[in-house]
């Protein structure tokens, strides 16, 4: 199963980056955000450290949707999830390569987001650095992990944008509040309880969605027809 995930991560990374299309729309859409939401302040206001992190997590997750239509339509516009299907190997590495070149793009343009966020909507660190990188990765990774498993669901469907979106938003709102909380601590904002506890639900996040990927993905990718 490992060969065929690092295979499909592999293949995927490579077919979005060479064609750039995707990943630069999904780019374009988490700048517009942070720049939007930089003009609803007035001269000299700072948004606060709670407001800015939202709307970077806002952004992420926008950019998130768009990531994994591209990567499950690769299969589906080339008519190539038959040979996927017929791999001798478990079902599930697709799911696990899918969610592993979901996050690698997350991560790239989280890169560009966090400066974004810092300069557009007048943010400084202010806070512990190691737990809000923490919660970043934690958080990419439950994303990227329900993201491949919706993103296999709603695989085929004429409205796919929009199955995936109106499903994706209220499963990732635990996720995206943890990131949030962890994010407006690193930012700053004061908090008398610390880090720890966005951070568990994090982690309990990650754990339900990684387990209930490698309990149905099967089911979902291989019952679409």
């Amino acid at each position: 199963m490992l060969r065929l995930t690092l295979a499909v991560a592999r293949k995927d990374l490579a077919l979005t980056l060479a064609r750039g299309s995707g990943l630069i729309q999904a780019l374009l859409l988490g700048l517009l955000l942070l720049f939007v939401f930089s003009l609803s302040q007035g001269i000299g206001e700072r948004m606060s450290p709670q407001a800015a992190a939202a709307v970077f997590w806002l952004s992420s997750a926008f950019c998130q949707v768009l990531i994994f239509n591209q990567l499950y339509a690769l299969e589906e516009v080339n008519n190539a999830r038959l040979g996927l299907l017929l791999c001798p190997a478990p079902i599930q590495g697709v799911w696990l390569g899918k969610a592993l070149a979901g996050l690698l793009l997350l991560l790239l343009a989280q890169i560009i987001f966090l400066p974004a966020s810092v300069i557009f909507l007048g943010q400084d660190i202010g806070g512990p650095l190691l737990p809000g990188l923490t919660a970043l990765l934690l958080a990419d990774l439950g994303m990227c992990a329900l993201g491949s498993l919706l993103g296999a669901l709603a695989q085929g469907q004429a409205a796919r944008e929009s199955l995936l979106s109106i499903v994706l938003f209220p499963l990732l709102t635990p996720l995206l509040l943890s990131g949030i909380g962890v994010g407006a601590q690193t930012l700053g904002a004061a908090s008398p309880d610390g880090p720890g506890g966005w951070l568990g639900v994090a982690c309990a996040f990650d754990a339900v969605f990684l387990g209930a990927g490698l309990l149905l993905f099967s089911f979902i990718y291989t019952g679409d027809e």
